[in-house]
């Protein structure tokens, strides 16, 4: 039997990297699968690349109103859910004398205020025994130059699982955080990395790394679909670094 057969799993931030790894297999173990992203152009896009019958939504993570209309198309189609993976986030790379409120604002927003809000909303949706995971960072817990908002944004992550682990228990509801270390998708080249350094780039990154090399998409979402299933259902307020033994250093 399929690990998620029957269950319907939100993954906002679907779009793309992780999430879209997520997104595909989640649907693969039987999931019915709901996105979220920005765009509807890259939303259609995603939505072809993972089928199954999945759903977009479109919507800034940012926004309650958006929120609160994910919320209602749930309840209004499925009555429910079974899993919730946080994901959406943004990155600006800045020295912190360079930082604007508005550059603080964008991250935080979408990072943190994105989060908090988002399992707010879905929360009164999920069924006893459900899960909820919260994509992190490895920048939550380690020092990397220029990433002091980014990272600032991220730490909160942990603390909220911790928060809702606990104040979910009595609905047997798990909440835990999946924390990646670099991972080649597409943001590399949002880090203003352009192709004829990224080979650099790759080579710098895999030097910090014990396992040699950054991660895959795939990988990360292997570790979200344990957290997602009942593989993992005594496990509850972890933070789960995938990061290929980088945070060690």
């Amino acid at each position: 039997m399929k690990r998620l057969e029957g269950k319907v799993a939100v993954i906002t931030g679907g779009n793309s990297g992780i999430g879209l790894a997520s997104a595909c297999m989640f649907a693969q173990e039987g999931a019915q699968v709901v996105i979220t992203a920005r765009r509807r152009d890259i939303l259609d896009q995603a939505i072809e690349v993972i089928g199954h019958g999945a759903i977009g939504i479109q919507g800034d993570v940012a926004s309650l109103e958006h929120h609160a209309s994910v919320a209602e198309e749930l309840k209004r189609r499925f009555g429910g859910l079974d899993i919730y993976m946080a994901n959406a986030g943004v990155i600006t790379l800045q020295p912190t004398a360079e930082v604007t409120p508005e550059d603080y604002d964008a991250q935080f927003n979408i990072n943190t205020r994105g989060v908090f809000f988002g399992v707010q909303s879905i929360a009164p949706l999920l069924h006893d025994n459900a899960s909820i995971i919260l994509t992190s960072s490895l920048a939550a817990t380690k020092v990397l130059d220029g990433h002091a908002v980014y990272a600032g944004s991220k730490a909160a992550i942990a603390a909220f699982a911790r928060n809702w682990a606990l104040e979910l228990r009595a609905r047997r509801i798990r909440v835990n955080v999946l924390s990646p270390g670099p991972v080649d998708t597409a943001i590399i080249g949002k880090l203003g990395i352009s192709d004829e350094h990224r080979p650099d780039f790759l080579k710098l990154m895999s030097d910090m790394i014990p396992a040699g090399r950054l991660g895959d998409a795939e990988e990360l979402a292997r570790a979200a679909l344990f957290l997602a299933s009942t593989d993992s259902a005594f496990i509850n307020g972890i933070e789960l670094h995938v990061d290929g033994g980088m945070s060690l250093g």
